[in-house]
């Protein structure tokens, strides 16, 4: 008994060793924009760098807002503190964006990350639907009708995917010539996908057997 008491004892402190996203994450990868240059190079099939930086940027965002929950998961923290700490990570990535030759960039970077945030907070608030095709199908037909609708629907196939379910490229059409922005939330749920894939040994032991 004596020797399970320590090993609580041991694991409220490991979380302060967590860098979650902070402002200075942020901002030193809107200047890594800012510096980058956006022109296509006709003798390259690579895409310009700006936009390499930038997909960098929205990966960074989604595989650091999914630590969070990886922690839950993991009963490292509480549903409240995971929640807490969303808060604070959604009010630096959601901020207005900064006005000048970024805003758009920056609006379109956070466009998709609205299905993110939802999907954790429905994640952790639990309850959610999990028929994927059905909702797929709900979410492409209400975008036009009712976005914040479409929000709800999306964020249940965010939450499913964080719980397990495999999603959603399947549904997403790369002839595509102008994708909604429920399309581009079944992107980004994509990313969710591959994000909670590598992060599946993410705090996996606490350093201690090292």
């Amino acid at each position: 008994m004596a020797k399970k008491s320590s090993n609580k004892a041991e694991e409220a402190p490991l979380k302060l060793f967590y860098i979650f996203y902070n402002q200075e994450r942020w901002d030193n990868w809107v200047k890594s924009l800012s510096e980058a240059s956006f022109e296509v190079d006709t003798k390259s099939e690579e895409m310009p760098e700006g936009f390499r930086i930038l997909d960098g940027f929205s990966v960074d965002i989604t595989l650091e807002v999914l630590k969070i929950i990886k922690l839950f998961q993991n009963k490292r923290f509480t549903s409240e503190e995971a929640q807490e700490k969303l808060v604070q990570v959604e009010a630096i990535v959601m901020a207005a964006a900064p006005s000048g030759d970024l805003e758009e960039l920056i609006e379109i970077l956070q466009l998709p990350k609205l299905v993110l945030f939802a999907s954790c907070r429905k994640y952790l608030a639990g309850g959610f639907e999990k028929d994927i095709k059905t909702l797929v199908k709900k979410g492409r037909d209400t975008i036009d009708k009712d976005m914040e609708q479409a929000l709800e629907i999306a964020s249940n196939i965010g939450a499913s995917v964080i719980d397990g379910a495999a999603c959603c490229g399947k549904y997403v059409k790369d002839d595509l010539e102008n994708p909604t922005l429920f399309d581009e939330w079944l992107i980004e749920c994509e990313r969710i996908f591959e994000a909670m894939g590598s992060l599946k040994n993410f705090d996996e032991s606490t350093g201690e057997d090292d």
